[in-house]
């Protein structure tokens, strides 16, 4: 039987839904609630913490756990947490509100009944205290920053019952699955070395060659998705879902792949989301997270590879998962082939090694097992690979070539750019 890593905190998962049978008086109760609007940032967390991923969390954060999350990466009780997780309100409402008294949560877009929080606690926060800690900048164009700033003044805390998931569980059926859920699927597959992979764009070869690296190393990995609220100009979910699907079909070793989808909204917060996404793939059941270049990261405000020495800062007890820090990778046409910064190597007269030697070897690498050499060959000879180029190229009609994504994962993306016929 697989043994996996223990989820983060207690040893056991969390979910905060209202088990099934209560679901619908709850519901109804909560119709005749005061009602705290939620953002779109608040909902996703709220989802996080009614699945059981953001265990050990009981709800929203109150004021020392959130000054610990900030400045300590710690909880009031010192359990490792890199980012708050917190609910705002305006001022009025928030006086309205009387200790201990049970709010609705409620879709600010769409009106929805969420949850319900039972308010212990009340208070205001620091923003640019958050911002400088969480996001390193106080810089408003940076996306965290901006909707931190834009909070509400008031924050509420305290424990949250989920009445349901939105529309995820239909809308991503087979796909959406919870941490329970993901850990029987590991178990069943015989599993106890499992590498997340992050994303939140379909895959290209540089991917494809961190997945597979991964895979070297443990017993499997899970394509992990990102299902809620993206930038402006990101591919849809259903779209990246059908190109994974035909990537791992045509170009994984069988069953050696899981795609399944959390409804997560990003925060890009570099470093320190490279961290919680760590903590609650631990609750997944995942032993190791793949970290690439600028894992979370926009723009220019975090080193390439901040988010893998974020790591090294970590006591020994902090997270049983640990991260497959990968140099950046890109296809190189003296190898014939994909490799790494630490990988690419001339063979002198012999020929390239192959894509399994390549993979092979960088997973060595990743796990210190063997010595990274520098690599003999120039820029010239390197093609380098991103989501941002990817898109380009489609908005600007130029040919993919297939060093940078497999052709079946070219076709679904060229369909999804050309649009309804």
């Amino acid at each position: 039987m697989s043994r996996l890593v223990n989820p983060h905190g207690r040893g056991a998962l969390k979910p905060l839904r209202a088990p099934e049978p209560e679901r619908a008086a709850g519901l109804e109760r909560a119709r005749s609630l005061k009602r705290v609007p939620v953002s779109s940032r608040e909902a996703s967390d709220l989802l996080m913490l009614a699945m059981g991923a953001y265990t050990p969390l009981d709800g929203f954060m109150g004021r020392d756990d959130w000054r610990g999350a900030c400045v300590d990466m710690r909880l009031a009780d010192g359990t490792f947490w890199p980012i708050p997780i917190t609910l705002s309100c305006e001022r009025p409402l928030a006086e309205s509100i009387g200790d201990g008294e049970e709010v609705a949560l409620v879709d600010a877009e769409s009106g929805e009944v969420l949850g319900a929080l039972t308010v212990d606690e009340k208070y205001a926060i620091d923003r640019e205290l958050e911002c400088a800690s969480v996001f390193r900048t106080t810089d408003p164009a940076h996306p965290g920053v901006e909707k931190v700033m834009a909070q509400p003044e008031v924050n509420l805390a305290g424990p949250v019952v989920a009445f349901g998931e939105s529309h995820y569980p239909e809308t991503y059926q087979g796909l959406y699955l919870r941490p329970d859920e993901t850990r029987a699927l590991f178990r069943e597959k015989g599993w106890s070395r499992v590498a997340a992979f992050q994303t939140r764009n379909p895959m290209h070869r540089s991917h494809e060659f961190l997945a597979k690296i991964a895979i070297e190393v443990c017993d499997g990995v899970l394509i992990h998705q990102v299902l809620g609220a993206l930038k402006s100009g990101d591919i849809p979910a259903d779209v990246r879902v059908e190109a994974i699907d035909r990537l791992v079909e045509n170009h994984f070793a069988p069953g050696t792949a899981i795609q399944a989808g959390y409804p997560i909204e990003m925060r890009y917060a570099g470093p320190r989301e490279a961290l919680l996404h760590a903590l609650f793939r631990q609750n997944f059941g995942c032993s190791h997270l793949v970290v690439g270049r600028d894992h979370a990261g926009v723009g220019d405000y975090y080193g390439p590879f901040d988010a893998q020495d974020v790591f090294d800062e970590l006591g020994a007890d902090d997270l049983e998962i640990r991260p497959l820090k990968i140099d950046v990778t890109f296809f190189c046409h003296k190898c014939a082939g994909m490799a790494t910064g630490k990988t690419c190597y001339d063979p002198g007269d012999g020929d390239p090694p192959d894509e399994a030697a390549r993979i092979a070897f960088a997973a060595e690498v990743a796990t210190g097992t063997a010595e990274a050499r520098s690599c003999p060959h120039g820029p010239e000879t390197k093609l380098s690979i991103s989501g941002t180029r990817l898109r380009e190229m489609f908005a600007n009609h130029e040919t993919v070539p297939e060093e940078f994504s497999r052709r079946e994962v070219i076709e679904v993306l060229q369909a999804y750019y050309d649009g309804p016929a």
